[in-house]
């Protein structure tokens, strides 16, 4: 065995050791002193802020979405399946299942994006467009917004038939 397949073989027997031991994992498992440890779980929120930067003209705007709603950011198409975040006593963490769409120039819907955002690592799954960027800034039980209508039967109609 030559010297860098020695090399290779240690730091993989290394980090099996350092991986298994029990004082290594105790550590991360552990809650950080002063904090109560967590009895509620994840919030659902019914809608999500998003950040946009249109990079031509440098605007930089924040807008909220309704969850399962579509809103337009230039060219893109933003669309939240659910959005969850934790109790304010608890450590802030905040994801977002996101769709996002593209119009194309020849008005063609084309998906760019399918997956998990994250406020606090906002650059981590970010949507990085050739003209527009967005993510995800927060997720919040209200908005100024007006929640979108629901197709609801008029009172007239439900009663006549």
């Amino acid at each position: 065995m030559n010297f860098f397949g020695r090399i290779s073989v240690l730091g993989l027997a290394a980090s099996a050791v350092l991986a298994l031991s029990p004082a290594a994992n105790a550590q991360d498992d552990a809650p950080a002193a002063g904090t109560p440890p967590s009895t509620a779980g994840r919030v659902a929120n019914p809608v999500a802020e998003f950040a946009g930067l249109d990079k031509i003209t440098g605007r930089m705007i924040s807008f909220d979405v309704y969850i399962d709603e579509t809103v337009q950011f230039g060219a893109l198409q933003v669309t939240p399946r659910v959005c969850y975040s934790r109790p304010q006593a608890e450590e802030p963490k905040t994801d977002s299942f996101v769709e996002v769409d593209e119009i194309t120039l020849d008005r063609k819907i084309r998906r760019i994006f399918t997956g998990w955002m994250f406020a606090e690592s906002p650059g981590l799954n970010a949507v990085e467009h050739a003209v527009y960027d967005v993510w995800l800034k927060a997720c919040k039980q209200k908005s100024d917004v007006p929640a979108p209508d629901k197709a609801e039967v008029p009172a007239s109609k439900a009663s006549s038939g």
